[in-house]
């Protein structure tokens, strides 16, 4: 969809051949048929992080913070201070609302979006930092990557950890009881923030060591549980209060033997490296190669999958609904979530480097005939041999209905790589890319709908006709 608008992808003509999920011009699903680019970057756009209902702020690899009206597409301010590319970001709202940006020029930078000013700077760290962690709960956030520092919401460092790897930490997520789980190569640390006099003090209280190679995404599911994906398509659920292994899969490198299709020429070597994780609360999904998998949080066990998802890997994912968590099963016309309104049937966003943004329904499979081939749960490893600290393997009759993807809506607009996105509640959604731009993706039937309004103010305010 949208494809003309561009010309289409110069690699879409070999793609066709593939075994990709396609989707024609018509999508009544699809509710974006209106888009809007947004220039101002001249590198990679990699990060979007939403301000408030109506704006949002980029940054990338040519060390920009943009702040953007996601209302009118309108730039309204522009960040300059980084001289070189932009690592992490984050929200800072305790009080005034704050942007935290780390470059690799090894600086920390606080930044006020309504005035463009930068607030405070922390120049000349050891290293530069890979993520940013926010602790409202606690007036204070981390700075992470080979040192874990802990400031105070005036820049203040409180206290100061180094990790024992060289790899240092490559994501932070928070935990209860002002604990923070950081992941530390194939391990997941355990820390815990705690006062100390006028200050906070951070220990290490346990080291998670169950994957087997790099962790490569942590994500929050609920108030007591998260889930860690790895470079070998591994992904744990834990119970964030003991930290014990609540469930354990393997998204194998094998081909399903429910289909037709093939893949010539075997797998790449990152084709199952889990690169995103997203929850809801009450699924997970996890953009694993060129493939989603979705998987129930309550068992841990696989509910629908689309192996060859996009053309090329998924970098970012989003769970929009859960059907199963609406009162008496009933779906309405249009999900919501804590994100936005989205288009009727939506219930998964995913975006790859293919340059596409695509759009899922999780759908019950019909009733057939006969039981579905047992190479249809070939691919899901319910447990390993080498680690006896798992759950036992989970029999076939105890999992849950295999649910499939369809594809609702394909948003082809980027040139490049789409890093990821964001949606707004009013506003649509932004999607951010390698080619430098973003797209501000708008509900047409909507955007119509309220050009109609404004002239028929317009015709009120000058007395018709």
């Amino acid at each position: 969809m949208l494809r003309w608008i561009f010309g289409g992808r110069e690699a879409q003509s070999s793609a066709e051949k593939s075994g990709v999920l396609r989707i024609g011009e018509e999508q009544p699903k699809n509710c974006f048929t209106e888009l809007q680019v947004l220039k101002g970057h001249f590198d990679i756009v990699r990060f979007l992080v939403q301000i408030d209902d109506f704006r949002c702020a980029s940054a990338g690899d040519d060390g920009l913070v943009l702040v953007w009206n996601v209302e009118t597409g309108e730039r309204v301010q522009e960040l300059r201070g980084h001289s070189q590319q932009i690592t992490a970001m984050a929200v800072f709202r305790c009080g005034d609302v704050r942007l935290v940006t780390a470059s690799s020029d090894r600086s920390v930078s606080l930044w006020d979006p309504d005035t463009g000013n930068r607030v405070q700077t922390v120049l000349d760290l050891q290293s530069s930092v890979k993520c940013i962690l926010v602790l409202e709960r606690l007036s204070a956030w981390i700075s992470a990557g080979e040192q874990l520092c802990v400031w105070s919401k005036d820049f203040r460092l409180e206290c100061l950890k180094e990790p024992h790897s060289d790899t240092g930490i490559s994501s932070l997520i928070e935990l209860p009881k002002n604990r923070v789980a950081a992941a530390v190569d194939k391990s997941i640390v355990i820390y815990k923030i705690m006062p100390c006099g006028d200050t906070l003090a951070i220990v290490e209280v346990s080291c998670l060591a169950d994957h087997q190679d790099h962790i490569r995404a942590l994500v929050n599911v609920n108030d007591g549980m998260f889930a860690s994906g790895s470079h070998a398509g591994e992904l744990i659920l834990w119970d964030a209060l003991d930290c014990s292994v609540l469930a354990y899969q393997h998204i194998s490198r094998e081909e399903p033997q429910t289909g037709t299709q093939s893949h010539v020429g075997g797998p790449k070597p990152s084709e199952m490296s889990i690169q995103h994780l997203a929850s809801n609360g009450n699924l997970v999904a996890a953009a694993a190669g060129s493939g989603v998998y979705v998987f129930s949080a309550a068992t841990g066990a696989a509910v629908a999958y689309r192996k060859r998802a996009h053309d090329s890997d998924v970098l970012h994912t989003a769970l929009l609904s859960d059907r199963s968590a609406e009162p008496n099963g009933v779906t309405s016309d249009v999900l919501f979530c804590d994100l936005c309104c989205v288009c009727r049937g939506s219930e998964l966003m995913s975006c790859s480097e293919d340059g596409s943004v695509r759009m899922w329904d999780i759908q019950e499979l019909p009733l057939a005939g006969e039981p579905a081939s047992p190479g249809f749960f070939g691919m899901w490893t319910l447990g390993r041999s080498s680690k006896q600290t798992c759950p036992a393997s989970k029999k076939t009759p105890d999992l849950p209905a295999i649910r499939t993807l369809e594809l609702t809506g394909d948003l082809i607009g980027h040139s490049g790589a789409v890093q990821m996105f964001l949606a707004f509640p009013e506003n649509g959604l932004v999607t951010c890319s390698a080619d430098h731009q973003l797209i501000l993706w708008k509900n047409g039937e909507k955007q119509s709908q309220l050009r109609s309004l404004a002239l028929f103010r317009k015709l009120e305010e000058n007395g018709g006709l």
